[in-house]
């Protein structure tokens, strides 16, 4: 488990909530930061002083508190950690769930955990931590779809145009007229509804409607 842990959060509420959550991680030392810039400075002194952090939890928004501030966002509080070239697991803790922001914090910055703020929030941080301990990657259940499903491979260029025709709000028949009308040979509504059967399965879509959202969440339309 983390022996050091840096938590870069502005509201004092969160603060005291995630303090007494820790406590019983025995970690050797927990410091709260309030700004990106305080946050970055006492990782970048831990590591000359050969006492690392080994994990930063970080919520993504800041307020404008009209200090002079040069980083001002979790996200690039991230990207500077990651120039620093430090050996440091990272958490995002925070209320955004806007799925192209978080794929990329997944798979571009190679965050290690993201959990979303709320109902749930205390125990998914719990469970955040203990899989990251773990060289584990982690994300709240309800937003496991924007994870990039190991059966997107088997997502065709086919496939693809008849998410576009769906995302567009065309009935299954009206998908199999467009896709004749490109000069798709060989298509039915039979073969349509297979394959969006398929695809359901592979990114597990409850319905078509779920089916095309995820598609757009994972940049697939």
């Amino acid at each position: 488990m983390f022996k050091k842990i840096i938590i870069a959060e502005d509201i004092d509420s969160i603060s005291i909530g995630l303090k007494s959550l820790l406590n019983d991680l025995k970690a050797h030392e927990i410091i709260f930061c309030k700004y990106c810039d305080e946050t970055l400075l006492k990782i970048r002194k831990a590591e000359l002083n050969n006492d690392p952090f080994d994990l930063l939890i970080t919520d993504l928004s800041f307020k404008n508190n009209y200090r002079d501030e040069k980083i001002t966002s979790g996200e690039e509080l991230i990207t500077s950690i990651i120039d620093l070239n430090v050996s440091i697991k990272i958490i995002v803790y925070s209320i955004d769930e806007k799925g192209f922001k978080i794929r990329h914090l997944m798979d571009d910055l190679e965050v290690d955990a993201y959990v979303s703020k709320g109902r749930d929030s205390a125990i998914e941080l719990l469970n955040a931590i203990n899989e990251v301990s773990k060289g584990e990657k982690y994300i709240s259940p309800h937003l496991a779809h924007l994870r990039k499903p190991a059966e997107i491979t088997e997502i065709d260029e086919l496939d693809i145009d008849i998410l576009k025709l769906l995302s567009t709000g065309m009935s299954q028949p009206e998908v199999v007229k467009s896709l004749k009308n490109l000069g798709r040979r060989f298509v039915s509504l039979s073969s349509v509804e297979k394959r969006i059967t398929k695809m359901k399965a592979s990114l597990q879509a409850t319905n078509t409607t779920h089916l095309v959202s995820i598609a757009k969440d994972i940049g697939l339309v």
